[in-house]
């Protein structure tokens, strides 16, 4: 069974950077393209990126194009989320999810319980 557990999460002013990270357990970690989504009070959840099985295609939201990177290490079972230029808008909880299929939405097998980012002005 798949566990994915984030942490990085943390307040951060307006304009400042925070490193998102998504450790994979119980499966092989290649095996999984994996994502990154968010959701904000009141909000749906959003999907914000996601990378192939071996790092070499990635794909992110135009809202947050330019200012976030998602990379992986397949050796450390490892997805990050790398978050620059933060804005109050990117406050939300911030999921990882992995999937077998490579997916531009939400709907991924398996997620984690979610990390808080709270960006202040």
């Amino acid at each position: 069974q798949v566990q994915l557990v984030e942490s990085g999460g943390g307040l951060v002013q307006a304009g400042g950077s925070l490193t998102l990270s998504c450790v994979l357990s119980g499966q092989t970690f290649s095996r999984y393209n994996m994502g990154w989504f968010r959701q904000a009070p009141g909000k749906e959840r959003e999907f914000v990126a996601v990378i192939n099985k071996s790092g070499a295609a990635t794909y992110v939201v135009a809202s947050v194009k330019g200012r976030f990177t998602i990379s992986r290490d397949n050796a450390k079972s490892t997805v990050y989320l790398q978050m620059n230029s933060l804005k109050p808008e990117d406050t939300a909880v911030y999921y990882c999810a992995a999937d077998l299929v490579w997916k531009s939405t939400i709907n991924f097998d398996y997620r984690g319980q979610g990390t808080q980012v709270t960006v202040s002005s």
